[in-house]
């Protein structure tokens, strides 16, 4: 049901979008053709990535298709809104018909806004910003610095190369421990076994610990599994580590594995003296950790959406798919993440990583 409504709507949008360029632009009819044809290949670009063709392809090509396929989404989305906008103007008559068809002024216009609109994106996803968290709790005997991180998604388009940024992101701060809340991996291994990715995962300086997404499920979990140890990441699949003599860590397998053990039974093997935190790379269901008597859990996942306004139908859809958040006295944070899926944009939302510090009541 879901993919027929994942392909249903953007061909209508396209068909709805198409006929507005036809309008629009003031060229022969082949030219006008050649346009439509290219938008609608872009988009079909996109399910050589889903179905994993581009890993027969060079490298170039393949990051070059999954770029453009996952991209023209994005852009489909808002082309599809300003067309809404327009013709809502004109159903008000606030926006003259002239104005749309065979108009070179409103094409370039749309053109300079959407080329503008997107080169903001690419660059607010390119900034990462700092977030900074602070718990206290009498749980713990000494302060502890940890990196937290989501949803990097290293693949054709997070390369090695942007991860060697991040990695000195995250060796600036200093940690005691970095966490990973999933989704180290976007959909295939190719890339990260060919440019030999774990190098650089390797050079950060604190111990990392790492719960599994559902995009290591989509790229395959022993692969990815061989992945996370060859990164030299403690990778902890319903089960635990001490950390010191006052922090446990649990790590949660991801939601796609139905048969996952219960949070409350991870919970019952812990000593509650400790201060508890819970890497569950999906934000569902945050009343268990609540229920579990857990001091704190962090998720990724949601993205927020990546751009406005699918930030409105993530926001509806959990109980928190951004920021902190609190339930009685278990705390929560819900990442944007620091890399992201598909077209490299952030329009609403931003890539981050958090900063927290856990300290003693008396501190």
């Amino acid at each position: 049901m879901w993919m027929i409504l994942f392909m249903l709507l953007p061909l209508l949008a396209m068909a709805y979008i198409g006929w507005h360029i036809w309008c629009l632009l003031p060229v022969k009819w082949y030219f006008k053709t050649i346009v439509i044809v290219l938008m609608v290949a872009s988009f079909l670009l996109l399910f050589a990535g889903f179905r994993r063709a581009t890993d027969s392809m060079s490298m170039p090509l393949a990051t070059t298709v999954y770029i453009v396929g996952t991209s023209s989404i994005f852009i489909l989305l808002y082309l599809f809104i300003l067309f809404l906008v327009l013709d809502f103007g004109r159903l008000v008559h606030l926006v003259p018909r002239t104005l749309l068809y065979n108009n070179w002024w409103t094409a370039g216009g749309i053109s300079v806004f959407m080329f503008a609109l997107f080169l903001y994106g690419h660059l607010h996803y390119k900034h990462k910003v700092r977030q900074e968290l602070t718990i206290t709790s009498s749980k713990i005997t000494k302060p502890v610095k940890a990196v937290l991180l989501s949803d990097l998604h290293l693949g054709y388009h997070n390369q090695r190369d942007e991860l060697h940024r991040w990695v000195d992101i995250i060796n600036s701060e200093k940690p005691n421990m970095i966490l990973i809340a999933g989704d180290i991996i976007d959909g295939s291994m190719r890339p990260l076994k060919e440019q030999r990715m774990y190098e650089e995962l390797r050079r950060l300086k604190a111990p990392v610990y790492a719960c599994l997404g559902n995009h290591e499920y989509f790229s395959g979990q022993p692969d990815a599994q061989q992945f996370y140890k060859d990164a030299g990441i403690h990778l902890l699949m319903d089960s635990t580590a001490v950390i010191d003599s006052s922090l446990v860590i649990i790590g949660r397998d991801d939601a796609m594995n139905r048969r996952r053990k219960p949070l409350e039974y991870l919970a019952k093997t812990i000593d509650k003296s400790m201060f508890s935190i819970v890497l569950d790379h999906q934000p569902h269901h945050l009343e268990k950790a609540e229920k579990a008597g857990i001091d704190f859990q962090f998720s990724g996942h949601t993205h927020r959406g990546q751009v406005w306004p699918i930030s409105w139908i993530t926001d509806a859809i959990y109980e928190c798919s951004w920021g902190s958040h609190q339930r009685g006295n278990t705390r929560y944070y819900v990442s944007s993440g620091m890399g992201i899926w598909g077209g490299m944009f952030r329009i609403g939302t931003q890539s981050e990583y958090v900063v927290l510090e856990i300290r003693g009541k008396r501190e």
